[in-house]
């Protein structure tokens, strides 16, 4: 190739290269859960509509490490959830296309591959994906320096039953225990602020997604299981700074658990915001192409500020 092509190639690319470096896939625990580990292997396949890859089982829980250059970071890092209705994750739609756009704003993402209440029994069919979040979030506070960033910015995102999973994150919490052997589990889990995409929040029927409902409590539930795993029921004023995006056209997941949760946040004192957009439809991703829901990552941006969080250290 001709010295100018290859130099106006460089030119043309190199927001793209610089945006991010390689990924790194590191486990949530290096031998393996310590209860209700999985007796399978992980498989991926591709995703329905030509959206990347989904994670259609999960043998090894990790988080898949994207970290923006260093003249880029701010610092702040979240942990992706991607949606499925608890039975797949949306691994590419919802998540490592997510996080290289994070990495454009200096900000550092981890992808969450969390184990599927669907393929889990009672009594760790509730317990699993929840159990994984709290330790990607102590995983990436315990290497918080090595990654660049600030352990009091580290939040999480969640689409869809990933949103149920982020929000279930953000209302059952520990600061962690000093007396732990393992060093992770000395780190607190609690999210240092929450972004939900169109998510599940609610057991209750009258407005759950009735398929994560049954793959995450099951179709007989106790009314324990529906209060506890009913988020907005789960709000207290230590309950993380929150923003909610939704289509008020969502046919998969109805705008109302959104609302219900903002109003629970806002009766707690919790700050909070709330953008429903006209159309957009469930599972948008980007939204790319469907209209003014385009705008959230504009929304996201301008929150995000608010709270400092793309700060660049000094």
């Amino acid at each position: 190739m001709p010295r100018y092509l290859i130099l106006l190639w460089v030119l043309l690319a190199g927001p793209a290269l610089l945006a991010q470096v390689d990924q790194e896939l590191v486990p949530l625990w290096a031998d393996g859960p310590p209860s209700c580990a999985p007796a399978h292997e992980t498989v991926i396949e591709p995703l329905n509509g030509g959206r990347g890859r989904k994670v259609a089982s999960v043998g090894t829980p990790l988080i898949d490490v994207y970290l923006p250059v260093n003249y880029r970071h701010t610092g702040t890092g979240v942990v992706i959830c991607p949606g499925g209705g608890y039975s797949v994750q949306a691994w590419d739609w919802e998540g490592t296309e997510m996080a290289r756009w994070f990495n454009t704003q200096g900000v550092a993402a981890f992808v969450l591959r969390y184990r599927l209440p669907r393929e889990t029994e009672p009594p760790c069919k509730d317990q699993v994906a929840l159990a994984d979040a709290q330790r990607a979030l102590r995983l990436v506070r315990s290497r918080a320096e090595e990654w660049g960033l600030d352990p009091a910015r580290v939040g999480i995102m969640g689409f869809s039953a990933g949103g149920h999973l982020a929000s279930t994150a953000g209302t059952h919490f520990d600061a962690g225990d000093p007396a732990a052997g393992d060093p992770v589990e000395q780190e607190s889990c609690r999210p240092d602020f929450m972004i939900l995409m169109y998510p599940v929040i609610s057991m209750d029927t009258t407005i759950a997604h009735m398929g994560s409902r049954r793959n995450l409590i099951g179709d007989s539930p106790s009314p324990e299981q529906v209060r506890t795993f009913s988020n907005e029921r789960m709000v207290t004023a230590e309950t993380p700074p929150t923003l909610l995006i939704h289509a008020d056209d969502d046919g998969g997941v109805v705008p109302e658990n959104s609302v219900r949760f903002y109003l629970a946040l806002r009766q707690a004192g919790v700050p909070a915001a709330l953008h429903i957009y006209e159309k957009g439809g469930h599972g948008f991703a980007f939204g790319e192409g469907k209209g003014s829901v385009e705008a959230w990552r504009e929304t996201a941006l301008a929150w995000m500020r608010g709270l400092g969080l793309l700060t660049r250290p000094e």
